[in-house]
């Protein structure tokens, strides 16, 4: 069994029905939905809110990524994906959103516009050293492998 973590969520008011929920109970992710109505342009980040503030435990983070029904029916996607909630920020939950379609898009109040996946962060200690040992991979990357 897992252990439950507990993030404490308010919601703006009027936006009770945009409470993130996961759709299923062994999805990763809860579905956030927009607060507003909005158009989508072809190409121009709109920043969408979702009337979601949170307050995550210390140590933990959330991530918002794009839905996958969306990136593919419709070409859109979470600009900066995953974006990342830091435990320490109580702003409201907003989603940078990208139409990479051919159309403008439009987002109606409520519909699902990204899913949010929280994590545990472990305590990590970055050590400043003169060397690194080698490995097979080395210093290739960005293409390295030949495989696009």
């Amino acid at each position: 069994m897992f252990e439950k973590v507990a993030v404490k969520i308010k919601m703006l008011e009027g936006c009770d029905d945009l409470l993130p929920s996961r759709a299923h109970h062994d999805d990763a992710a809860f579905d956030l939905r927009s607060r507003v109505e909005i158009e989508l342009g072809l190409a121009e980040p709109v920043l969408v809110p979702t009337g979601v503030f949170m307050e995550l435990p210390p140590g933990y983070e959330a991530q918002v990524r794009p839905r996958s029904g969306l990136a593919l029916k419709h070409a859109l996607t979470v600009l900066n994906s995953p974006g990342t909630i830091d435990a320490g920020y109580r702003g409201e939950v907003c989603v940078i959103m990208l139409n990479a379609g051919k159309e403008p898009f439009r987002v109606a109040r409520g519909d699902r516009i990204a899913q949010m996946v929280i994590n545990n962060l472990p305590d990590v200690e970055l050590l400043r050293v003169p060397g690194l040992s080698a490995s097979t991979r080395g210093e290739g990357g960005f293409g390295s492998t030949g495989k696009s």
